[in-house]
């Protein structure tokens, strides 16, 4: 019997259903599903993953946060017991049957190292089967890529996986240790633990650098001066040539030289043609999704889902070259029937040749993301279908003609004063006219000639101030992380997703909060190996070389111990200062707002028996104004008042999306928020029933609900009473 081990179930069956060379029997181990059938002849079985199944830790006498000394775990051994026992008994009983095994988890390396864990479970079991392993490589869950991966069996690489696992030791002993390290600190343990990592740390500090930027930022001002002209026409906006004028005086100057006309000096044209983009890799495409208002790392997770269902090929990749052997004719053939874009795939397929664009970076593990299969818009959800058809119309684009467009530029003279305004209309849609989210609207501007004389209706100065530099979008800030070597391709959506778990960040772009920065501050000032970007970026390329083969796991991982003890020791004097910077900012981050009865600050407080957090004003006991607060998420205050009760507004971070809501559960405002969510509530649960009416219809199965993502909490009737509003927030934030 051959045994093929996949990462996840899904992927087992669909493995199962490509190969079969007949009837697919499904059973199960206890309640781990697995798939016989015939394969080349012999009886094979195919069995998923659900992802790592060792996890790996430290010892138990190492567990004790506050009695254990945070250093000691820099050189502690590793375990990596099993944490899937239920997939692993299942793998151990089949392995006892089999003759032979294939390792088919996904080509990376956190899927190379998922599929060496799995064997290390095979061998314990048959260790005959070390001898008969063999690993299929496949970039789309397609009948056409799994038969080919399957007739063209590698060996397993070691490498690769050992490269994975280096990954895997280092984060865990650098975060543990430094977690620990600041943890005891700032005397925040459990729940409110301040977390520190190899790559977060260095991206928190990218992060609230540019904000402490913006704050030390001093504007100038500077003076624009537009008119309005009219030639019969509608009137239209010129500009002066000069732009931002630095002197009032000048700019006072100009505005009294324009007179009642202005007289056409030059019209100048200049046609432009915008070249299709490149094919997405993973950063490109992350980014794209972060333009249309997905996260980074719910835009993964869903192009992951996509990659299972067949829909799209691996979205894990640095590749934005199409390899030769890529048919592209067949995916836009399949692409036919997709809604929207048919006719566009239709047109592409009658050329006589297709060249489609290249990227700067062609590696050979992957290919760029492409669409692999169709699927039709009511057998996915919103945020699928937004992501399926991203990724449909940036192939479709990257074989479709260049854009063009023209460019003209009017220039006038008025009392000696040069005005000029310019339009830009596109003149051969190309690529734009299948992929619109890089389309900017067009321009027209009137028809004028040199000579031409027209009205000037309106003149107006305008008083404006220079700018600081604007906060990190998340799909720039991968990209900036990608520029500077922090993380990989898999790992950075989920590093910025725990920036906003921890409550270092909030909002899009990206807004540090207090205690991110002063974290941030304390870490440069204290660990500033851990707060550069160039330390882990050269660990990363240590890990690079292992998976070439250039080096070995274990020398890397020990020399991430030596440089993590040299930084340790610069922290053993200095805990009380880290503590000060670091409780400057979670202060300001609990200070809400002002007490309307007493004046004094009013602030986040726990009861010392529940060590439930409430807001209470700093004047207790002399004034015992409360206010009930949820119990998971983190707060941060907005400095803002409610109109209707004028109480302090918070942004409540956690769950699917974040709310702001002041404070004051007897608010009126609160009812009518409760309202809207219930109202948001019932939209969202009918048109899932639609949808799933729809899959049932279409024989594609039923749509996974979405769950409820409104920005309000629900309603659950009028409190009554402290203890029922405290249980409705605690509610709303979950």
């Amino acid at each position: 019997m051959r045994l093929i081990i996949s990462e996840k179930a899904i992927a087992a069956k669909k493995i199962a259903n490509f190969l079969a060379e007949g009837p697919v029997k499904d059973g199960k181990h206890r309640v781990v599903p697995h798939h016989t059938f015939q394969w080349k002849g012999e009886e094979t079985v195919s069995i998923g993953l659900k992802g790592h199944i060792l996890n790996p830790e430290y010892p138990e006498e190492y567990s004790n946060w506050q009695k254990v000394e945070p250093s000691s775990l820099i050189d502690a051994e590793i375990l990596k017991p099993v944490s899937e026992k239920g997939v692993a008994n299942a793998i151990k009983s089949l392995s006892k049957k089999a003759d032979s095994v294939i390792v088919a988890t996904d080509y990376d390396r956190e899927g190379e190292l998922i599929g060496v864990e799995a064997l290390s479970i095979v061998f314990e079991a048959n260790p005959k089967l070390a001898d008969n392993v063999k690993r299929s490589r496949f970039s789309a869950l397609t009948k056409s890529e799994v038969n080919r991966a399957f007739d063209e069996l590698v060996e397993v690489s070691n490498s690769l996986a050992d490269a994975g696992e280096a990954r895997q030791d280092i984060d865990l002993i650098w975060g543990a240790t430094l977690t620990r390290w600041v943890s005891r600190a700032t005397k925040r343990y459990g729940a409110a633990f301040l977390s520190v990592g190899r790559v977060q740390s260095p991206t928190l500090v990218l992060i609230a650098e540019r904000e402490l930027e913006r704050r030390a930022f001093v504007p100038e001002p500077y003076w624009e001066l537009e008119a309005t002209l009219k030639n019969g026409g509608d009137p239209f906006e010129v500009a002066h040539k000069t732009g931002r004028f630095k002197s009032e005086r000048d700019v006072n100057a100009a505005f009294a030289s324009i007179e009642k006309t202005a007289k056409v000096v030059e019209v100048k044209q200049k046609a432009a043609t915008r070249p299709a983009p490149a094919p997405f890799n993973t950063t490109s495409f992350l980014t794209a999704a972060a333009s249309l208002g997905l996260s980074p790392s719910r835009a993964s997770r869903v192009a992951e889902d996509l990659y299972t269902d067949g829909y799209i090929s691996y979205p894990r990749t640095d590749n934005t070259v199409y390899p030769k052997s890529l048919d592209l004719r067949e995916i836009l053939t399949v692409l036919k029937g997709v809604e929207e874009v048919g006719g566009a795939a239709g047109a592409l397929l009658e050329k006589d040749e297709l060249t489609p664009t290249r990227g700067k970076k062609e590696t050979t593990d992957h290919p760029p993301i492409y669409p692999t299969g169709y699927v039709s818009k009511n057998a996915l959800r919103d945020e699928q279908w937004k992501i399926y058809q991203l990724v449909v119309r940036r192939f479709l684009a990257t074989l479709s003609e260049p854009s063009k467009s023209l460019r003209t530029t009017l220039n006038f003279d008025s009392g000696g004063e040069p005005l000029t305004t310019g339009g830009t209309v596109i003149t051969e849609e190309g690529w734009l006219g299948v992929y619109p989210y890089s389309r900017r609207a067009d321009k027209e501007i009137p028809n004028l000639g040199e000579g031409d004389e027209v009205k000037v209706i309106e003149k107006e100065i305008l008083a404006k101030e220079t700018q600081p530099p604007g906060r990190y979008g998340q799909g720039r800030l991968l990209t900036v992380m990608e520029d500077l070597g922090l993380g990989t391709k898999a790992t950075r959506p989920n590093i910025i997703q725990n920036l906003y778990d921890r409550g270092y960040v909030h909002s899009d772009p990206v807004i540090p909060t207090e205690k991110g920065i002063s974290v941030a501050q304390g870490l440069k000032e204290f660990a500033s190996e851990i707060a550069s970007h160039e330390m882990t970026s050269r660990l990363e390329a240590s890990m690079d070389d292992i998976s070439e083969g250039k080096s070995d796991k274990a020398s890397v991982v020990d020399e991430s111990r030596d440089l993590l003890r040299t930084v340790y020791k610069n922290l053993d004097s200095v805990e009380e200062a880290f503590s000060d910077i670091v409780w400057r900012g979670i202060r300001v981050d609990e200070t809400l707002g002002t007490c309307s009865v007493s004046g004094h600050n009013l602030i986040i407080r726990r009861n010392r028996k529940t060590r439930k957090r409430f807001v209470g004003c700093e004047g207790y006991p002399d004034c015992t104004v409360t206010y009930p607060l949820p119990q998971k998420g983190s707060i941060v205050p907005m400095g803002t008042t409610c109109e209707e009760c004028g109480s302090p507004e918070i942004k409540v971070l956690g769950g699917r999306r974040p709310w702001i809501t002041c404070i004051d559960m007897d608010c009126p405002k609160k009812q009518e928020q409760m309202k809207a969510a219930e109202e948001a509530k019932k939209a969202r649960e009918e048109e899932e029933a639609k949808k799933k009416a729809g899959a049932v219809k279409n024989g594609s199965g039923e749509a996974e609900a979405d769950g409820a993502n409104g920005d309000a909490p629900e309603a659950t009737g009028k409190p009554t009473d402290t203890a029922e509003r405290e249980k409705e927030l605690e509610a709303s934030a979950s």
